[in-house]
């Protein structure tokens, strides 16, 4: 196996290496595999990608964009063996949809500014689902379920707000934050968890609408770099407190605050 894959290009020596852990005498568990069960590796693929590319880190970017390209064959092999469609067809699909949605690029249609190739774009996007006789129910169609939520979130505004449907300031989210504070407080008070969950949801949507509303990231985006903020004053916490053989157990969030 190994001295016929010598001579092949990348790609192919990963499909030929991809059909033979699929095959007989290959590996039970790359056999048992289906789409629906590599889902989970494809986010932590994902995730990963992610990581490297805000550590800056050039090799581990390589490293996951080698991880997630083993996925694409994989699911390709799987479909394939079903007679569904090859790793080829994955290709030469999307290489097509590149050409057919940058005809400023590879035809004679002019655009000035990014904000025109978007426009463009989401006309093309139009005309591609007509074509193919798609048609959404709603303006919110279209947004994966399976985005993390504050991402999704984001995006379902997002989509509310290009057909009109927004607020007027910022002022009035904070309004509407306020209150969903207000609210929340009143279910804590009931104590009815149902009621908690429910308000605390609302309260999230709202911050996320003002994120979004004030700013080019989004709230996904945001939160990540609280998240690493509070991990690098806890750690430097932890440290301190071990240098006196402590820990944090008899520390509130507030003295975290206080020592980062």
């Amino acid at each position: 196996m190994a001295k016929s894959l010598k001579n092949e290009n990348p790609v192919d020596k990963l499909i030929s290496v991809m059909k033979k852990l699929r095959s007989e005498k290959g590996c039970p568990w790359d056999r048992e595999q289906t789409h629906r069960s590599l889902k989970k590796y494809l986010i932590e693929e994902s995730a990963e990608l992610m990581d490297s590319i805000d550590d800056n880190d050039d090799q581990g970017i390589c490293e996951e964009l080698g991880d997630l390209l083993m996925h694409i064959v994989f699911h390709s092999q799987i479909a394939e063996e079903k007679g569904s469609f090859t790793f080829m067809d994955v290709a030469e699909g999307i290489t097509e949809k590149m050409i057919r949605r940058h005809p400023h690029v590879f035809a004679d249609r002019k655009v000035h500014d990014s904000a025109a190739v978007i426009k463009m774009w989401d006309d093309i996007k139009k005309t591609e689902k007509k074509n193919k006789n798609i048609k959404r129910k709603s303006v919110l169609d279209g947004v994966p379920r399976h985005l993390p939520s504050l991402l999704r979130a984001h995006e379902v505004q997002k989509k509310a707000a290009k057909v009109g449907f927004d607020w007027s300031n910022s002022d009035q989210i904070i309004e509407k934050i306020e209150e969903e504070v207000g609210e929340l407080k009143d279910a804590v008070r009931n104590g009815n968890e149902s009621d908690i969950s429910e308000e605390t949801g609302d309260l999230l949507f709202s911050v996320v609408n003002l994120a979004r509303y004030r700013n080019s990231e989004s709230a996904e985006e945001i939160i990540g770099r609280t998240i690493q903020k509070f991990e690098r004053r806890f750690r430097y916490m932890e440290k301190k407190l071990a240098e006196n053989d402590k820990t944090p157990r008899k520390f509130s969030w507030r003295d975290g605050e206080i020592m980062g």
